[in-house]
């Protein structure tokens, strides 16, 4: 049993007893006390993983630890999408100068929304797991806390150049800081530039600039004054994730079914436009020798949106739909139609591989249409091009202000007590704006599926308080909804410290309040569509303490332990927020409870940490919607109940083996899998139907994909006392599974086999992906001219045996057929191939 290994890897890197065993139930076999029905066909989309990959790693945060380990791993398993003991970035507070900077809908950080800061997000602390803070209670991963004040950035000026390869090409940054001048005031500003015509993935793009300033105004010996605003306007063509099918297909694992040509030149679809502005005003003021309080108001606002392709009365323009690749021809009787295909694909003829749009463009010109009653208004008839290809931008806007205080005092020489309060008040504006018409004259807001299955033309519309309404390039359309959000946190702790041991234990209490409002009347969901919706309420606490106990001041024993109730985020409250404000049933808050217990040793020369921990996450909500073939109709599939345990190991290593010479080790290995049988509810999205309610999904021990479950690093690295360096990292990854689709996992669907059926196992087993490894190289030097001015180069070169093949991760398709599991192949990605980083700097 892989449990037993692993607490058995924690006995030898520790010598001390882990901390917690799993129950005997948590073995590494699936749930098998399925028995065996063909269930409908289903389809996914992409919205959640293109999601995640703006937050869930926190490699940039985690590579200015001072913890050896992840340190280590923040530089080295990022690319391979490890996350540090398999939590979602949801567990781990970003901050800056105290002020949280997790997004209230969904939990997560988004790094991208301060790209391009680098000089500035260097000056943080950072901290992994549960540990003491005096500004957060934070989350069972760690926190972060960016120090933006003005006289925290380093005096100086420094200007930099970077060129690389894989999001973006160039980079160009300048920051200068004066210090505190002697009127008292301290200026820090920071501004870059990033492009890219194309990325490393062919159709992708990337624009971006960021800026930043700080002022702060020391008023006297106790009182100073800070203000921080800073944003990183975005616009970023994206990339697509596939089968195996279209990469073999085409010869290519980065294959990318987001572009096509238009007139000669590349037209990505999916388009990232992001600026959300971030301001703060912090109070610094030092009550006395013993107490200090600081005091911040935020606001944050600004645009999200992602464009999309959308269709009505038209084909599927996606050229890797599945009914345009080969094998949805690969029958008997269809040799031809398979061949033709296959050949078309093979030659990489974009007008079969890649979007068409000069096709849609085509199409749009030749459907001549009379819309009548335009806006409800008998008469009112409009004669023009009908669209029928469409780019639409999904949109949130967000407007977010709050209140942060946090106060620190010391009790006594050996003891201090910290505590915060936090108001916050979000709100999301969440639409559809058209985008472009691609030469059609006009797109009419209404829903096509309820337009084909109801005779009521009122229950097509998208707002029956505005029927048939004629759309133009610009207009909000389809849905129209706020998500608000009000939060109210008070935290506090004690710390102390002696001369053999170290100590301290936190308390939080949290009130969450979110609401819905719609400002569109639906017309398949006029009562519950409009206006507010019923607010939905919850009260949290979390507890948590730690000890170190020094057995000497180079070897130190550490526990840190935690209980954490948390309210379901509003994101997977809703089951439909497009067109109602449905709530998930049986929300509830999760349940997250913790430890870890370190064995660290610290040298002048030798530095390590090892590290046994288990995590148990209860009641969390997973939602879904997609596409329904038979139905034809999209569905909304909630699971409640969803359970998680996180149990492994950590072990990190810094030895100088001579005083040029530094070889690092890390090393990661646990077990991520769902630890309870959820309950299902399958609701259709163009009525209030249960399709299907308290269905039980067998979900128990399935692996948490995506992500490697192991992982191990060894390092060598030079540095010269002629202020040059060079090294190199090596780096392999194993146990790393595709995310399941849990209606595989459910008695309906195995009902009429039997278990000595092939087809139990190929419908019932998770696809686990190959090991695989990357080599990282790394080098650097820097000048010092006349002890004033410095030039600095660094280098980084990652997979520089260009692995193409490393499989870094996927799910399984919702859209399956139980009597053809191949028939809808897994979605997978991989890693990038050979990448680097090259940056001069000149500071002075």
């Amino acid at each position: 049993m892989r449990i037993l290994n692993i607490i058995s890897v924690a006995l030898i890197l520790m010598a001390v007893p882990a901390i917690a065993q799993t129950d005997s139930s948590a073995t590494i076999n699936n749930d098998s006390t399925l028995n065996t029905k063909v269930v409908p066909t289903f389809t996914t989309s992409l919205d959640l993983l293109e999601e995640e990959t703006e937050s869930q790693d926190v490699s940039g945060l985690l590579q200015s630890s001072k913890d050896v380990f992840t340190n280590i791993a923040g530089f080295n398993f990022g690319a391979a999408r490890y996350r540090v003991r398999g939590y979602d970035s949801e567990n781990y507070t970003v901050m800056m100068n105290g002020i949280t900077l997790n997004n209230p809908e969904g939990g997560r950080a988004i790094w991208a929304f301060w790209g391009g800061l680098n000089d500035i997000t260097r000056y943080q602390n950072s901290k992994s797991g549960i540990n003491a803070s005096s500004q957060t209670f934070g989350g069972i991963g760690g926190f972060s806390n960016i120090n933006a004040r003005a006289t925290a950035v380093r005096k100086g000026t420094k200007i930099s150049y970077a060129a690389a390869n894989r999001s973006y090409k160039h980079r160009v940054m300048v920051t200068h800081s004066t210090g505190m001048m002697e009127n008292g005031f301290a200026v820090a500003i920071s501004a870059s530039g990033r492009y890219s015509g194309e990325g490393y993935v062919e159709g992708t793009f990337y624009r971006g600039a960021s800026y930043f300033i700080s002022l702060e105004k020391k008023l006297n010996d106790r009182h100073s004054l800070g203000l921080v605003g800073f944003g990183a306007p975005t616009v970023q063509g994206r990339r697509s994730i596939s089968t195996q099918e279209t990469y073999d297909l085409t010869g290519d694992n980065y294959y990318n079914n987001y572009w096509g040509f238009q007139n000669g030149e590349k037209r990505n679809s999916r388009v990232r436009n992001n600026h959300k502005p971030h301001l703060m005003l912090n109070h610094y003021f030092d009550i006395n020798k013993k107490t200090k309080l600081t005091s911040s108001v935020y606001y944050i606002f600004g645009r999200g949106g992602s464009t999309r392709l959308n269709w009505h009365d038209a084909k599927d323009p996606r050229p890797d739909y599945y009914k345009n690749l080969p094998s949805f021809y690969n029958d008997p009787g269809n040799e031809a139609i398979f061949d033709q295909t296959t050949t078309a694909w093979q030659s990489n003829d974009p007008t079969v591989t890649q979007l068409d749009w000069d096709q849609m463009y085509f199409a749009n010109s030749k459907n001549l249409f009379t819309q009548t009653n335009v806006d409800g208004v008998i008469g009112n008839d409009l004669t023009g091009n009908r669209a029928k290809y469409v780019v639409e931008e999904q949109r949130q806007d967000i407007s977010h202000y709050g209140f942060n205080a946090s106060l620190t005092h010391k009790l006594k020489e050996n003891m201090m007590l910290s505590g915060g309060a936090t108001i916050s008040i979000y709100k999301s504006e969440n639409f559809k704006e058209m985008n472009d018409l691609l030469g059609a004259d006009f797109w009419v807001d209404v829903d096509q599926f309820a337009e084909r299955d109801f005779a009521d033309e009122s229950v097509a519309q998208s707002d029956v308080n505005n029927p048939n309404r004629i759309i133009k390039v610009g207009d909000r359309f389809g849905y129209d909804y706020d998500i608000n959000i009000n939060t109210y946190r008070g935290f506090g702790q004690v710390e102390g410290t002696s001369k053999k041991i170290d100590w301290f234990v936190g308390l939080s209490l949290t009130s969450t309040n979110f609401w819905r409002t719609g400002n569109m009347k639906n017309g398949l969901f006029p009562d519950n569509s409009e206006g507010d919706s019923e607010t939905q309420s919850f009260f949290n606490y979390g507890i948590k303490g730690g000890l170190v106990y020094k057995i000497t001041g180079r070897h130190l024993l550490r526990v840190n332990s935690a209980y954490i109730t948390r309210a379901p985020f509003s994101r997977t409250a809703f089951i439909s927020p497009r067109t109602r404000d449905q709530i998930v049933p049986n929300l509830e808050s999760e349940k997250i409870m913790s430890g870890d217990f370190s064995y660290i040793v610290r040298y002048p020369k030798v530095k390590t940490r090892a590290t046994a921990f288990y995590t148990s996450i209860k009641d969390k909500t997973w939602s879904r919607s997609f596409y329904h073939d038979d139905l034809n109709s999209f569905i909304n599939y909630v699971m409640t109940g969803v359970d998680q345990l996180f149990v492994g190991v950590e072990f990190g290593a810094e030895i100088n083996i001579t005083s040029e010479i530094i070889a690092t080790a890390a090393f990661a290995t646990g077990e991520f899998v769902y630890d309870s049988r959820p309950t299902v509810s399958i609701i259709q999205d163009n009525s209030t139907e249960l399709l299907e309610n308290n269905k039980t999904v067998y979900f128990k021990n399935y692996k948490i994909g995506g992500i490697p479950q192991t992982a191990a690093s060894i390092g060598l690295q030079y540095r010269s006392p002629k202020y040059w360096f060079v090294g190199a990292n090596f780096n392999y990854f194993t146990d790393i599974y595709l995310d399941a689709n849990p209606d595989r996992r459910t008695a309906e669907v195995v009902a009429n086999l039997v278990t000595t059926d092939p087809q139990v196992g190929q419908i019932l087993d998770q696809t686990k992906l190959d090991d695989d490894y990357t080599l990282n190289l790394f080098a650097g030097k820097s000048w010092r001219i006349k002890n004033k001015y410095y030039i600095r180069f660094n280098i980084n070169v990652n997979n520089v045996l260009d692995n193409t093949d490393f499989k870094t991760g996927g799910f399984e398709q919702l859209r399956y057929d139980a009597a053809d599991i191949d028939k809808f192949p897994p979605k997978i990605g991989y890693m990038l191939g050979r990448t680097y980083f090259a940056m001069v700097s000149f500071s002075f």
